[in-house]
């Protein structure tokens, strides 16, 4: 989780992603900022993320990335 966090944080480093529930509620993240953590999140864990999955809903929180990395093959710690 803590590369998941990593990554959060590079992109958008004004939020405290540990102190949100709900990142897109709370407007951490745009549909931009999902693009951009696909792209790293396939980057860090050597995936292909299916652009199915690519919904706000799979980006509310860590265990909500966490669930589409471990779907898409790949093994947060």
């Amino acid at each position: 989780m803590e590369t998941i966090y990593k990554i959060l944080e590079e992109i958008r480093p004004e939020f405290d992603f540990k102190e949100s529930e709900d990142f897109i509620e709370d407007g951490y993240l745009d549909s931009f900022d999902i693009v951009a953590v696909v792209s790293e999140l396939e980057t860090a864990f050597g995936i292909l993320i299916d652009g199915l999955d690519v919904i706000p809903e799979n980006f509310v929180n860590v265990e909500a990335i966490c669930n589409v990395v471990k779907k898409n093959g790949g093994k947060p710690e």
